[in-house]
């Protein structure tokens, strides 16, 4: 069996455990490191506690060596008005880091330290890991179009973000040339139903096809109000490469200025 997943005798006896037991990398980003603690507890939905307030915060296994011991102490740790509490969750004993907080974490699991978020009394999602998903899905301002925006703008070309294209038909668009009658719609992959990436929860099924269905009639009933008004709709998926994406919006708008006479950069 490979040491690293081996469980040693509490402490060492003759020296201490080896720094790759204990210590997190130098230089590692707050992205990698949220990364290591999903994957030692098998997913972020299993890392909430609950706070005094009764909401629910997220948190994170920190280890730390006791030299006169020799032992590797766990402990839970997550921001609570502006303090950082920290719970004591036992002693680990493997090699590697790794494994240490992956055993940290089923102790903490097991002892009812941490779990998932109740959903709230209301809530569409039936599960936290719904839940989720649904509210990783904002509905403006995400990093695709946050993105998008940015490569417009240093093209020179200017737009009315979150707006609607029709002031009498309750439609936003992300982005709106207003002069150029070009809306652009960022659609999320999972409101939207991307054919390639849309994964619709598993419980409560038919409600969410049935949603996402209504969605999509949605969308192609906005495109045809935009057409007849005399709009040109461009839509684009949350997945595409953001420059191809930027590149469509900017010929869209340029093509309009040709046959009009509008002067844009």
């Amino acid at each position: 069996m490979n040491d690293a997943a081996e469980p040693r005798q509490m402490g060492w006896r003759d020296k201490l455990p080896p720094e790759m037991a204990w210590r997190g990398r130098q230089g590692r980003t707050r992205k990698a490191i949220t990364a290591e603690q999903d994957r030692a507890a098998g997913g972020r939905e299993g890392r909430y506690v609950k706070r005094e307030d009764g909401d629910y915060a997220l948190a994170s296994i920190t280890l730390k060596l006791l030299p006169k011991t020799r032992r590797i102490r766990a402990y839970l740790r997550w921001s609570e008005g502006g303090r950082s509490p920290a719970r004591y969750v036992g002693e680990v004993e493997h090699l590697t880091r790794a494994a240490n907080l992956e055993q940290a974490w089923r102790i903490a699991k097991g002892r009812g330290m941490v779990g998932e978020r109740a959903v709230p009394e209301g809530s569409w999602a039936s599960s936290p890991a719904t839940r989720s998903t649904m509210r990783g899905n904002r509905g403006r301002d995400t990093t695709p179009e946050l993105r998008i925006r940015s490569l417009l703008h240093r093209e020179g070309l200017r737009y009315r973000v979150s707006t609607r294209p029709l002031p009498r038909v309750r439609r936003t668009a992300d982005l709106v040339f207003t002069r150029a009658r070009v809306a652009v719609f960022v659609d999320g992959c999972f409101w939207h139903g991307c054919p390639d990436h849309c994964r619709p929860a598993r419980t409560n099924s038919d409600f969410w096809r049935t949603k996402i269905d209504g969605n999509r009639a949605r969308d192609a009933q906005t495109d045809q109000f935009l057409a007849e008004a005399g709009w040109h709709a461009i839509r684009i998926w949350e997945h595409e490469d953001p420059v191809h994406a930027a590149g469509r919006v900017a010929a869209a708008v340029r093509d309009f200025a040709a046959q009009d006479d509008y002067n844009v950069p």
